[in-house]
């Protein structure tokens, strides 16, 4: 069993407040949940408005899948015009471990 972890760190276009920052990190959560059956959540910069961490989490049993689904995952992210991506940070963690 593998697991990979991928954490976003994004800067929010024009946004003036937190119900703004939902309006576009709550449809970016949901897609990469919905097209990649992955479990993911906003897990830092909560209470800042320009700023979002975002976690995501995969498990496979296979490096190769996992490593695609995480290449798919970044590269959404990265294409969202209303985003833009200052760092990625992956992780994978093995049964060694």
């Amino acid at each position: 069993m593998y697991v990979g972890t991928l954490s976003f760190d994004l800067l929010l276009g024009d946004v003036r407040s937190l119900k703004e920052k939902r309006s576009v990190v709550r449809p970016i959560v949901a897609e990469l949940q919905r097209k990649f059956a992955v479990s993911v959540a906003e897990v830092g910069d909560q209470d800042v408005y320009r700023r979002v961490e975002i976690g995501l989490a995969v498990v496979s049993g296979d490096t190769g899948h996992l490593t695609e689904v995480l290449d798919r995952c970044e590269r959404m992210v990265a294409a969202r015009p209303e985003v833009e991506l200052l760092s990625v940070r992956r992780r994978l963690h093995g049964d060694e471990d």
